[in-house]
């Protein structure tokens, strides 16, 4: 992968399936089979004494030694380890993503003009820390990233260029409204889109980055256990080779509920074997709550949007895990329109991130001349503030969720006391009224007030928010001439120092090597509202009451507009 000449390529970084995909020569999108000639990928890692392995053979490794397998790992994206040590030392998750990307490079390379350059997709839901994780991992993989697209948009671009509801020029003849419902192996995302000629707007997005086809499969993994407890007196799930070995029949007999209304589970382990059938109907009632969580994501998405199911044209249906009738069931009931499933759910989002790659590296191609991409932030971006009356902690938003990008937030905010000699501005993600759940990722201090500044001085605060994802943060003291600004890009868990480390113990093939561990960057494990004691925060600059923070609210959204 050194010639940057190369072809950009798109790549679906998914938790149980990966897939790369490119362009052709006439700007087709066409998924790259793997060095086995199989489409898809199980993003698998497996250390053997030896060697690193990534894919099918990972997987069939599991069943015998699962403690030197790591799997489903993009659900541990943005954490500092990998959940459990494997040969005695600890992974952080990009590390791991990374050898897969490596797989899938290498691979095809063996097909495609040696290249650097890739698009990687992520969840629309993926917070900027797990963001931030995916990029480090291409970069650990020795790709250049060019950007990271949220899956559901990859597959509209895919969908849209592909299925004949665009011109060949890249257009719509008509606008379209899209519903794309993405429910993978491990995450789920709903996002409602509008193509308007060659712009492809997001209009609102929500989901659950730990919700996805493997919760479907733990339940049946917990019907067939406490079926086998019950007759054998042993619990399967106790043993991590049992689990592994339970698991793939899971997932053989949860594929064949996709077509057949009963299957007949076989399963055997410590001496004993058993013979479970199991019905479409049984497996619906098991897993029912599951899918009500994404009916719920579904009507917040449209309520957010402001769209009535009348004016939602096309329902696109991405990830593996959709190919399960019920899911195609309750989308039929609940939305009248018939899912679209002209693109394989496993390849369509890989395909929109090759078409995306071959749009920024301004590829000659007749259909993308003209073809922009606008999204919404999926997550409130604010200030975490201090209340001056009862000292608690609390969030102000200066860009809510689903705000066109690029946006801009202001609010004013006063200082906490007379004298304060700086201002710290905490930059949070999400999270509720008071902060809990937030992700930090950065701050702003203005320092060297001037002295006997009186305490509710004005603070007053602006975001503006770029549509690739850096947050230019200002705060400034009126009057006083004093004034701050930074710039946060996505936070890292693995500092500069730890990134090289990693990337040539990756490439030396020194992964379970005993020397000294890479620690994460030390600010990882920050949680919200942490800081250096020698820095002073911002109260809100009113009371806390519950009329006055809808006050509040309504003033941050006079106050922003996209631009």
């Amino acid at each position: 992968m050194s010639d940057a000449a190369g072809p950009a390529v798109g790549i679906d970084l998914g938790t149980t399936y990966s897939v790369l995909a490119h362009v052709d020569n006439t700007g087709r999108p066409w998924t790259i089979s793997n060095a086995e000639g199989e489409a898809i990928t199980p993003s698998a890692v497996f250390f053997d004494r030896d060697q690193v392995i990534v894919g099918k053979p990972a997987v069939k490794a599991a069943e015998f030694e699962p403690a030197r397998v790591a799997q489903f790992v993009k659900r541990q994206m943005g954490e500092s380890y990998y959940g459990t040590p494997i040969g005695g030392r600890s992974f952080p998750p990009e590390v791991l993503q990374a050898l897969v990307l490596r797989k899938l490079c290498d691979d095809a390379c063996l097909r495609l003009n040696p290249f650097t350059k890739a698009v990687i997709t992520v969840p629309a839901y993926f917070n900027e820390p797990r963001r931030r994780a995916t990029q480090d991992a291409g970069h650990l993989a020795g790709l250049e990233v060019l950007d990271i697209i949220n899956e559901p948009t990859a597959a509209a671009l895919a969908f849209g260029v592909q299925q004949g509801f665009l011109t060949r020029s890249g257009e719509s003849p008509q606008p379209e409204t899209l519903l794309v419902y993405d429910l993978g192996g491990g995450t789920f995302d709903v996002t409602l889109m509008e193509i308007d000629g060659p712009q492809y707007r997001t209009l609102a997005t929500a989901g659950d980055v730990h919700l996805g086809g493997m919760d479907w499969d733990q339940r049946l993994i917990d019907r067939v256990a406490e079926r086998f407890l019950a007759q054998f007196g042993v619990d399967p799930r106790q043993d991590e080779q049992a689990m592994a070995r339970l698991h793939w029949e899971v997932i053989e007999a949860k594929h064949a509920l996709s077509a057949r209304n009963v299957v007949t589970l076989q399963f055997a382990w410590d001496g004993h074997r058993m013979r479970s059938t199991v019905s479409r109907e049984q497996f619906e009632s098991l897993t029912g709550e599951l899918l009500d969580r994404t009916l719920l994501t579904l009507r917040r998405v449209l309520k957010e949007s402001g769209r009535t199911w009348n004016q939602v044209t096309r329902l696109l249906l991405v990830g593996g895990a959709t190919r399960m009738a019920m899911v195609q069931q309750m989308l039929h009931r609940e939305t009248g329109l018939e899912p679209d499933r002209s693109l394989a759910a496993d390849e369509a989002v890989a395909h929109g991130a090759a078409i995306y790659a071959a749009l920024l590296t301004q590829s000659d191609h007749p259909q993308y001349r003209g073809v922009s991409v606008r999204n919404v932030n999926s997550h409130d971006l604010g200030v975490l503030a201090i209340e001056s009356q009862t000292g608690m902690r609390r969030r102000q938003v200066l860009i809510p969720r689903n705000s066109p990008l690029p946006a801009v937030g202001v609010c004013d905010f006063v200082t906490q006391r007379d004298g304060q000699s700086n201002v710290r501005v905490n930059v949070i993600e999400g999270g509720d009224v008071t902060g809990a759940h937030a992700t930090p990722i950065g701050k702003c201090v203005v320092a060297k007030l001037p002295p006997n500044l009186p305490a509710r001085s004005r603070v007053r605060v602006s975001f503006d928010y770029s549509a690739s994802g850096l947050l230019n943060v200002g705060a400034a003291l009126p009057g006083t001439g004093r004034h701050a600004a930074i710039t946060i890009r996505r936070t890292s868990n693995l500092d500069e120092d730890a990134l090289t480390a990693w990337q040539d113990a990756i490439q030396r093939g020194e992964l379970l090597d005993k020397g000294d561990l890479i620690e994460p960057h030390a600010d990882a494990s920050k949680t919200a509202g942490e800081s250096d004691s020698s820095e002073e925060g911002v109260s809100p600059s009113g009371p806390a009451s519950a009329a006055e923070d809808a006050k509040l609210q309504a003033f941050l959204q006079g106050n922003i507009s996209a631009r």
